[in-house]
């Protein structure tokens, strides 16, 4: 059992470039996609489809794929970070403000030409990984009397903790992709992976190995006692 935990706390996002000659081997993918297969899912709805990319001229196509950062994303990004470590280690939330561009830390700032040019284009984001995974919702499939089709969600997040267990498991480094599910970013997709309408893009998730050694990061949780609560919210944390 300490074992699953010990996975679990290892678990972490790779954000670093991976090495393009480098593939996953095809026995790890493969527990990879087992682990995304026996996901629970509301009413075993099974409400995903997975596409894997590993196609060196599909990965340069999607790399070239427009994905300009949005001002609410850079207004709301910016409430979780902390300026330095201590101030991490104080918040036990959120993530350090040193990965982003400096122009990303001003609500009230523009991003330079060059900042928006490194960011455009989800080659940043995909870094020469040998490996794209793109989840897909289908729409169609609903959990029944789930407003907002929350439960569909959280069967999505199943299946996205399954996959990346499993691939800290096997050795193998992953990142989400969050820009992939973009309106412009989707439509792009669907014109080159051609997929149904009824099918949104989820997620992405990018995989490989570590072109250098990580550096080590900061990591922050909050105490167990700080979030669990016995019998009253109130009475066990009183504010």
């Amino acid at each position: 059992m300490s074992e699953i935990l010990d996975v679990i706390r290892a678990r972490h996002s790779a954000r670093m470039p991976y090495d393009p000659d480098r593939p996953v081997p095809a026995g790890l993918l493969g527990q990879i996609l087992e682990a995304a297969r026996w996901a629970p899912t509301a009413h075993n709805m099974q409400n995903y489809e997975i596409i894997v990319v590993d196609d060196p001229g599909m990965l340069e196509q999607i790399a070239a794929i427009r994905s300009e950062v949005s001002v609410e994303f850079i207004r709301e990004n910016l409430a979780q970070l902390s300026f330095s470590e201590d101030e991490l280690r104080s918040k036990k939330v959120g993530i350090l403000a040193g990965m982003f561009p400096p122009s990303w830390l001003d609500p009230d700032a523009k991003p330079s030409p060059s900042e928006l040019a490194e960011h455009a284009f989800l080659g940043h984001a995909i870094a020469s990984a040998p490996l794209l995974l793109i989840v897909l919702h289908d729409s169609s499939r609903r959990a029944p009397a789930s407003a907002g089709d929350v439960l569909g969600m959280i069967s999505l997040g199943c299946v996205m903790q399954n996959m990346w267990l499993m691939a800290e498991a096997g050795g193998i480094s992953m990142q989400i992709l969050s820009a992939l599910s973009g309106d412009h970013v989707e439509a792009e997709l669907r014109r080159l992976l051609d997929f149904p309408p009824q099918f949104k893009v989820s997620f992405g998730a990018r995989l490989g190995y570590p072109l250098n050694p990580p550096t080590p990061t900061l990591r922050v949780r909050r105490d167990t006692a700080d979030l669990v609560h016995r019998n009253s919210f109130r009475a066990s944390h009183p504010r």
